[in-house]
């Protein structure tokens, strides 16, 4: 069964017997300064000692940074003790393996690793790290703004997909990375330790492998008032924000004759997904505009998912702003002068609403400014890799100028043969050079290469170089909207309630487990039965009336 460790450090015990150090305190808290000395010393025990019997009944330790009571458990301060060590349940026996993040990368690694044959004495000790306590189908989050899916079926919690597995989930935060530098011989590693994972609870684990996929954040820094005023879309607190403030802007509106006015920026997949999801949903209530620096819409998408999108756009009334980009977000409450506003065509009088002021990317466009109720921004992201404090250069990874770590082709990072990274934390080129997409796609074939390359690593067999390979492209265009571009047949485009459907079965077989797709395959056929009863039901009242 897999365990869940709280934000409060839920510590299965504290003795451990294999990690050498020394630590000094500065500016209030503990810094790493040096990890490794000759002598070995174990980690202190406050006392705090259960039996046998106890820890076979799943009982354990908890502690946090303040000394408060819970229960028969006596939590002690880093003032009072030295942070704590995660002690791996069968120690240095079998290989022990931390991947740092839970999402598309990090989870299906550990579910592969899972799923490998291995020897009985090498199959690895495995825990996630990962500040959500559930795993996030990103590609599903828009429609959770539609009203198709519920909360649980594309956001599981990890606890519940790793209940039939020996992965291990930490609920916590990585503060920072302390990478042991190895001499390697014959294709194994001198020391038994290849370094220290420090997180925000205080809790260190020894890890004998690393796999980086802590993913990306939305950049928000972008332009004056974005970070104050704009909402972002890459996460299930994120959309459930946009869905809560839409739900009360149509409670605000409703029975008045103006309209919503959306604005979202970027005109991307994440961008044209939502702008089609939103319109679809306010129908003539809402007014959503979409601003992009480019003169297209979906410059890198196959032109049939691009086609198809407009076509949606358009039929929406959604107004294209192409050419420009935002100089500045401004509440217009703040605005004191009310003749900035002359080419604003929506209500001047709502202090609530933002003003976007727009510059011409391009010659022949000029200046303008527009209103909106919500601003949705879609441009940008930042790897989480670079937020990793770092005490006297001791982590060494070699990043690019995004934040990424530079990896070879076997998914591991250059300089660090015992330390893999996967997605948004990896900068990996194709055979062309060119940097491998941010997408889904990508991090969960990798998932797949860096759980076979840990296995050949471990049991001394050579790795696979990764080869990235392109199935396709989707995207959402609304509840009954979909377009779906498959790689292996050319110029072909499924698009509508067709599109629809192939999306769904595509990403339902992508689900993580087999009890999880089981579940959520049988809600969506349930969902689906009674909407085609519901539609059915009115087509014959209609006919029957109208006789």
């Amino acid at each position: 069964m897999a365990s869940t460790i709280s934000p409060l450090l839920t510590l299965p015990l504290f003795n451990c017997t294999s990690f050498n150090r020394h630590f000094v305190m500065q500016c209030g808290h503990f810094r790493l300064r040096k990890l490794f000395m000759k002598n070995s010393r174990k980690c202190p025990t406050n006392s705090w000692i259960f039996s046998t019997p106890a820890w076979r009944r799943g009982l354990c330790i908890v502690a946090s940074a303040t000394t408060k009571q819970y229960g028969d458990v006596m939590e002690v301060s880093a003032k009072e003790s030295e942070p704590p060590c995660y002690a791996w349940p069968d120690n240095n026996k079998r290989p022990r393996v931390c991947i740092l993040g839970g999402g598309f990368g990090g989870l299906y690694t550990a579910l592969r690793l899972e799923s490998l044959t291995w020897p009985d004495d090498k199959k690895p000790q495995v825990v996630i790290i990962d500040q959500s306590e559930r795993f996030i189908f990103k590609p599903l989050l828009y429609e959770l703004l539609s009203g198709e899916v519920d909360e649980w079926e594309i956001a599981p919690r990890f606890s519940d997909l790793l209940a039939n597995t020996a992965v291990q989930f930490f609920q916590d935060k990585v503060k920072s990375l302390h990478p042991r530098y190895h001499i390697e011989k014959n294709g194994h590693a001198v020391s038994g330790s290849a370094g220290v994972v420090h997180l925000e609870s205080g809790l260190l684990l020894e890890y004998d492998w690393l796999v980086i996929a802590l993913g990306a954040e939305a950049k928000l820094d972008v332009v004056p008032g974005s970070m104050e005023y704009a909402y972002p879309f890459s996460t299930l607190e994120d959309a459930c924000s946009v869905n809560e403030k839409l739900t009360a802007l149509e409670r605000k509106y409703f029975g008045k004759e103006s309209s919503i006015h959306i604005t979202v920026v970027g005109c991307g997949y994440s961008g044209v997904e939502l702008a089609a999801t939103i319109a679809e949903r306010l129908q003539a209530r809402g007014c959503v505009q979409a601003i992009n620096v480019g003169k297209t819409i979906l410059p890198n998408a196959p032109p049939g998912n691009r086609e198809s999108a407009s076509k949606v756009l358009s039929s929406r009334n959604v107004q294209l702003l192409l050419g420009y980009f935002v100089r500045c977000i401004r509440r217009n409450g703040d605005i004191e002068t009310s003749h900035e506003l002359s080419n604003v065509e929506a209500d001047h009088d709502d202090p609530e609403r933002f003003v976007l002021e727009l510059e011409p990317a391009e010659r022949g466009l000029k200046s303008q400014t527009v209103e909106a109720d919500l601003v949705l921004w879609t441009i940008g992201s930042k790897p989480l890799l670079p937020q990793l404090e770092t005490v006297d250069q001791l982590l060494d990874l070699s990043l690019n100028s995004r934040g990424q770590a530079e990896t070879d082709e076997t998914l591991r990072v250059k300089g660090h043969p015992r330390i893999f990274a996967l997605g948004d934390s990896s900068a990996l080129r194709d055979r062309s050079g060119k940097l491998l997409p941010d997408t889904a796609q990508v991090a969960f074939q990798q998932a797949d290469f860096a759980a076979w390359n840990l296995w050949a690593a471990i049991n001394d067999r050579p790795l696979l170089p990764f080869r990235f390979q392109n199935l396709g492209e989707m995207m959402t265009l609304g509840r009954y909207d979909a377009a779906v571009t498959p790689s292996f047949i050319e110029g072909l485009t499924l698009d509508g309630p067709i599109g629809h459907t192939a999306r769904k079965v595509a990403y339902l077989i992508r689900l993580p487990t087999d009890e999880h797709r089981f579940k959520v395959g049988i809600s969506w056929l349930t969902k689906s039965a009674v909407e085609s009863a519901a539609f059915v039901q009115n087509t014959l009242t209609k006919m029957l009336s109208g006789s």
